[in-house]
């Protein structure tokens, strides 16, 4: 979706800036340039310790590492017939807490922990001067471990989180009681408190780790402007968190475009290439076999309209 989109393409566009760029995510899968860097960490998730392993590849400028453990790999779409956040839509995995709280965790480690190499223009650990970029509910949490477990150490001392809203309509919402499930000391329960007005699934007093990702972090981001001006407009814009954004403030940036992913001169997904100079011979050829492949009538005077979203309620 848009994230997949996003942590595709800024990544690249940041490196390319100058900047040293690591991207995080769940290992769901055996995915074929992340080599095993055989460092393991230790992480509390709930009552136990998880091993997780690191694996990494480089690719266009940027550190992509991979966070592997059972948690995430028993998911993979190919081999249980389920998705990544629920057996089916609309349904959570039980262990979506602790998965994503180890995720968080494992997040923070990364920049210190692994010895990587493959930039020539830099080498060795990230080191504590970094900035955490969070994205959604499943890393809202990153704040919070950052200043528990390391800025109360006098580690990470400089260290900010940008936290990005995509999509405010999931807002990682559990029984109040869960929160003990985080291993975070009580001063950030106030964070996470919520009352969910919503029927469905139930009302009542909950937590909320987008919330708290919100309140938390040095700044909060969004995809657009106009996003940002919706969120803060009422409540259901806001899902019930509109007065809390207007409490710490909300900044949109546009999402841009990866112009080599997305470039007509060398997608190799279409028959015909071009650029600027040859786009109007090009485009009424490719619309005509566009109609043909999905069986519309094959005429370039007819307009053909796309749509690329999601319909939901």
């Amino acid at each position: 979706g848009g994230l997949g989109d996003v942590l595709g393409g800024l990544p690249p566009a940041m490196a390319a800036n100058g900047h040293r760029v690591m991207t995080v995510s769940p290992r769901y899968d055996q995915y074929k340039d992340a080599w095993d860097t055989e460092v393991t960490i230790e992480l509390k998730v709930g009552e136990k310790l998880e091993k997780v392993r690191f694996f990494h590849c480089y690719k266009r400028g940027v550190d992509r590492v991979c966070v592997d453990h059972p948690l995430f790999l028993e998911k993979v779409w190919g081999k249980t017939k389920s998705k990544i956040y629920g057996p089916i839509a609309g349904e959570d995995y039980q262990d979506n807490q602790l998965r994503f709280s180890l995720l968080c965790q494992a997040a923070l480690e990364a920049p210190r922990v692994l010895n990587l190499t493959s930039s020539k223009y830099f080498c060795g650990p990230y080191g504590d001067d970094v900035v955490f970029v969070a994205n959604d509910w499943h890393t809202a949490p990153i704040p919070c471990y950052l200043k528990s477990l390391y800025k109360a150490r006098g580690i990470y001392k400089s260290a900010r989180v940008a936290f990005c809203i995509h999509n405010i309509a999931y807002q990682g919402r559990f029984a109040f009681a869960d929160f003990s499930l985080l291993n975070l000391p009580d001063e950030f329960k106030s964070s996470f408190d919520f009352i969910d007005g919503y029927d469905k699934p139930v009302k009542g007093r909950k937590i909320n780790w987008l919330k708290a990702g919100v309140l938390e972090s040095d700044k909060v981001l969004t995809v657009s402007p106009y996003y940002a001006k919706e969120l803060v407009s009422s409540v259901e814009k806001g899902v019930e968190l509109d007065i809390i954004l207007r409490k710490t403030g909300i900044t949109g940036i546009v999402n841009g475009m990866d112009v080599q992913e997305w470039n007509p001169l060398t997608d190799k997904y279409t028959s015909v290439k071009y650029d600027a100079s040859t786009v109007l011979d090009a485009k009424p050829i490719l619309k005509e076999a566009l109609q043909a492949e999905v069986g519309l009538p094959v005429d370039r005077k007819i307009p053909v309209v796309g749509f690329i979203g999601r319909l939901e309620e």
